[in-house]
């Protein structure tokens, strides 16, 4: 999927090429965005940023994402773009977008604002595996790389929606594990996903213990902007041999 197996984790607002060419010395990947594709999802983007979260709001996201990896064209790293959507119109669009640049579409099941819950997006969507899977069948059928980003601590059997999103064409899954590092390996044992494991990677003892449960690679999320803990993970990641 990439390698050095560490990836940076999108944050909203945040994370565009520049931030993606800044960390990629140390990371074999980098989920730009989020994006809000559609007016639902952009709608709460809006209220989002007046209320003082920083937000992608291009006039046209599908051209934007375009340009985003455009720009990454010569970085020594696989791009990703982490999407919210409530339809699969602008979906089709992105994910057509991502294949051409051989970039990952990230379909995003992680976001828990109440302003993208509410519309359907982000979290919700956790809870609806139906359309979950629906959204990834769609993307994977453009020739795309499909992953979801997903959280733990829901209430949501994750292996078992791992299972079903891998049946729906998912190529990977990258999992915001909470305070359950343990999922990672309940979800690798029901699945052949790519699995990325994401929350508090900063340092060896981090690394190991989320390839010791048995994930594929790692991600950074906050800390995306500091070599110094980039660094510390790379030289982890190098040490250790990850898990099958």
């Amino acid at each position: 999927m990439f390698e050095p197996r560490l990836a940076l984790a999108s944050l909203s607002g945040e994370a565009d090429a520049e931030w993606a060419t800044a960390g990629s010395e140390w990371a074999g990947c980098a989920f730009l965005g989020g994006v809000s594709l559609d007016e639902p999802t952009r709608a709460a983007a809006r209220v989002l940023v007046a209320r003082d979260r920083s937000e992608f709001l291009p006039e046209d996201p599908i051209a934007f994402i375009d340009d985003q990896l455009a720009a990454l064209s010569g970085v020594d790293l696989r791009p990703g773009i982490n999407v919210r959507t409530t339809s699969t119109g602008p979906l089709v669009s992105a994910a057509e977008v991502a294949a051409s640049h051989d970039a990952i579409l990230e379909v995003n099941a992680h976001c828990r604002q109440t302003e993208l819950c509410t519309v359907g997006a982000g979290e919700t969507l956790l809870r609806d595996g139906d359309r979950l899977c629906e959204y990834v069948r769609v993307a994977s059928e453009t020739g795309a790389t499909v992953g979801v980003k997903v959280r733990a601590e829901t209430g949501v059997d994750l292996p078992a929606l791992a299972t079903d999103l891998e049946a729906a064409g998912a190529d990977c899954l990258h999992v915001d594990c909470m305070d359950t590092e343990s999922v990672v390996r309940d979800i690798t044992a029901a699945c052949d996903l790519f699995v990325v494991a994401n929350n508090g990677v900063r340092d060896r003892a981090t690394v190991r213990e989320y390839l010791a449960h048995g994930a594929d690679a790692v991600s950074v999320g906050r800390p995306s902007d500091d070599p110094r803990v980039l660094a510390r993970v790379a030289d982890a990641l190098t040490e250790v041999t990850p898990a099958p």
